[in-house]
């Protein structure tokens, strides 16, 4: 197998030159509006491992706390908490059955958003 040599290069640049066609092509197209932070928000949500685990198992089936608690050895309390994290962002959906209440994926952007993360971080494992 044939070795792979890692070329170590510093984070900065060593002729300090602005390449103006790239920048100004590249300034025309950077987001200036709220989208940005809401996105940013969005992983910060995402970015709670609690979170994850609650989201992966709704990609399965639709569940209520109890259920919810029980499959990932947590207190309703605590799942009920992260679950009002991820309704405020949009991230699941509910629906009341009698007394109980179903929890969803809110749509299927959700489950694309975590199959692309899953592509990535597995992508060197392979």
């Amino acid at each position: 197998m044939a070795e792979e040599k890692l070329e170590i290069c510093s984070e900065t640049c060593s002729q300090p030159v602005i390449h103006h066609d790239v920048v100004e092509k590249v300034q025309q197209t950077l987001r200036q509006d709220e989208s940005l932070t809401d996105v940013a928000e969005l992983f910060k949500v995402l970015g709670d491992r609690t979170r994850t685990r609650i989201l992966q198992v709704l990609f399965e089936a639709e569940m209520c706390v109890c259920d919810l608690a029980y499959v990932l050895g947590m207190t309703q309390s605590s799942i009920s908490h992260q679950l009002r994290v991820l309704k405020q962002a949009k991230l699941v959906k509910n629906r009341k059955e009698g007394k109980v209440v179903y929890y969803s994926l809110a749509d299927h952007h959700v489950k694309h958003i975590f199959d692309q993360a899953f592509q990535h971080v597995n992508e060197d494992r392979n």
